[in-house]
């Protein structure tokens, strides 16, 4: 049935509306602008369509100014979210940096226009942050170079009828689980059907051009828990590969990345999976953006929308941290009239930064640092995303320490005894540099203590800042407690090493260091290798019945000094 695509209520369950025992798998993208043609439906109502919506979640990540909407139209459409009424239609309404644009639209050529019988893999993973354009980006470039989209949308449930909820929920039912199939199978299905039979042609339709690719962002859960069956399925694909693989990835600032775990260097190599990393908007790409779509609304829908001033559209760019649908959605919401608590909120930002401005041109230099924690504060007070630093980022702050001058009258002097211990006053938080990471406490000292002495120009600071670290090392060895104490860890550690290099205590002395490359820590490298040794010691002196730590500390090398030969060569190589 038509019908089957729009979501339901939950009480078609419960009525005596019959349902469908099918649910959706693919949502291909109609014709070459990647956009549902619901004006082809006619047997969808238009009363239905006003009241359902689709399943499948706006994604959007650019704008796009309805110059060519009738006013009448416009009217119609004035509850539509902004992030549907200014998806972008071409290139340049992308808000996406040109040279990544470029990159995605040359390996889209040349693996589909330009691809050899054996040429291999065609997998692509756009990986960066949400809300950044990957899936925008796809979906024009595809429009543009007349390729076909099949995408893979993730099934809610199959086979599921009203009778199969009654039983579920009935009192005699244990509630064990929804008669349906695992999603991993239904992707494998989906994936090869899609690599092996061509689109059915419709009415009206050209047949020239049957190119198409495979776009993947809802991968199912189970890959996750389980990501050596996306391997076995991605073998598969690749073996009879008839059209590219694009893979939408979306990560968050931090170390945690979904790339590393279901795409790791091993499977990325075997098969030649290529990647293309998005960056966040840019500020000022995202300001021109919300600027067209303000003025647009003002003009347009003046009874409902009111148009913010620069002021308040700069603030939602940085409350934003580069999520251009994140920040269409927060200025569709200010923009409201109705809304009592946007006004209050709005008046009291201009009242702040017109203050912000007057004290400016007394004081410059202090506003920057007593500002920046409360203006960050207030940046979430409104559609506000949590402001995240890369890693390497947060370190260069900690480690580069910026500081600003402080005068006597300001700061008293410390004792004769204390004097040692004067600095002047930090531009940031360490505490707050270490939240903004995403990264625990103890994982955050660990990269700490592998870059920190290219910081430091004496050796009495680096015993001082060495004997800090330990101190943070021993506030996080009782596992019990340490989730507890890595808060703590973390602001002995940062503090300690900020503290010891005494060549950057003072603002007017931190010239000179120049740039120094940050490196992994090695504990990684030395963790696995510990963990390589155990299982190899485990598997070779079985008959010994002593855990791995016991082997290698004691046995081993108590065997080492025998002069008798090991038992085989193995033995041997290993010791």
């Amino acid at each position: 049935q038509v019908t089957d695509w729009l979501a339901r209520s939950f009480d078609d369950f419960f009525g005596n509306t019959p349902i469908s025992s099918s649910a959706v798998l693919v949502k291909p993208l109609e014709g070459n602008s990647g956009r549902k043609q619901k004006k082809d439906l006619p047997s969808v109502s238009e009363s239905s369509k006003a009241k359902v919506l689709p399943r499948k979640r706006a994604k959007p990540s650019a704008a796009d100014l309805p110059s060519t909407k009738s006013r009448q139209n416009w009217r119609q459409s004035q509850d539509e979210p902004w992030v549907d009424r200014y998806k972008p239609e071409t290139q340049s309404d992308l808000a996406v940096q040109k040279k990544k644009i470029e990159e995605v639209e040359t390996w889209l050529k040349m693996h589909i226009f330009e691809r050899q019988p054996k040429q291999g893999s065609s997998i692509l993973l756009l990986m960066g942050p949400p809300g950044c354009g990957k899936t925008a980006t796809v979906e024009i470039l595809a429009k543009d170079l007349g390729v076909q989209v099949q995408e893979w949308i993730n099934p809610i449930s199959v086979d599921f009828t009203k009778e199969d909820l009654r039983n579920v929920f009935g009192q005699d039912s244990n509630f064990h689980m929804f008669p349906s199939q695992a999603q991993a199978t239904l992707f494998q299905d989906f994936l090869l059907r899609a690599n092996k039979y061509n689109k059915l042609q419709m009415l009206g339709e050209s047949s020239e051009n049957d190119k198409r690719l495979i776009l993947i962002e809802d991968i199912p859960n189970q890959f996750y828990r389980d990501p050596s069956s996306l391997h076995e399925i991605l073998r598969r694909f690749v073996r009879t590969s008839r059209c590219p693989l694009v893979f939408i990835i979306s990560d968050n600032f931090s170390g945690d990345s979904n790339q590393r775990l279901l795409f790791p260097s091993e499977i990325v190599e075997e098969l030649c999976i290529s990647s293309i990393s998005f960056k966040p908007v840019t500020p000022t790409n995202m300001m021109k953006v919300l600027n067209q779509i303000a003025t647009t609304e003002a003009s347009m829908n003046r009874e409902k929308s009111f148009a913010l001033d620069r002021t308040s559209l700069e603030l939602l760019c940085r409350g934003c941290s580069g999520d251009i649908r994140s920040a269409i959605n927060s200025l569709q919401f200010s923009s409201m009239k109705d809304c009592s608590l946007e006004k209050e909120f709005w008046s009291r930002k201009k009242r702040s930064s017109t203050l912000k401005c007057e004290a400016a041109a007394l004081s410059k230099a202090s506003k920057k640092s007593k500002s920046d924690t409360s203006e960050e504060q207030e940046l979430q007070a409104i559609g506000g995303k949590d402001v995240s630093i890369f890693l390497f980022h947060a370190l260069g702050k900690i480690l580069y320490c910026k500081r600003e001058p402080v005068s006597e009258s300001e700061s008293p002097p410390l004792p004769a005894h204390l004097s040692a211990h004067r600095r002047d006053t930090l531009l940031i938080q360490p505490e707050d540099i270490v939240e903004k990471s995403h990264m625990s406490g103890s994982m955050f000292n660990l990269y700490l203590h592998q870059n920190y002495v290219d910081f430091f120009c004496d050796m009495d600071d680096i015993v001082r800042a060495s004997e800090y670290l330990s101190t943070a090392d021993v506030l996080c060895s009782n596992w019990s407690i340490r989730l507890v104490m890595e808060e703590y860890s973390a602001s002995v550690a940062t503090r300690g090493v900020i503290h010891s290099n005494t060549s950057r205590a003072f603002a007017h002395h931190q010239g000179g260091i120049g740039f120094r490359p940050l490196h992994k820590s090695q504990w990684f490298y030395i963790n696995k290798k510990y963990q390589e040794n155990c299982l190899a010691a485990k598997s070779l002196f079985t008959s010994f019945c002593l855990p791995p730590e016991c082997l290698q500390t004691e046995l081993l090398p108590y065997l080492a000094m025998l002069a008798n030969p090991m038992r085989n060569q193995g033995d041997s190589l290993f010791v």
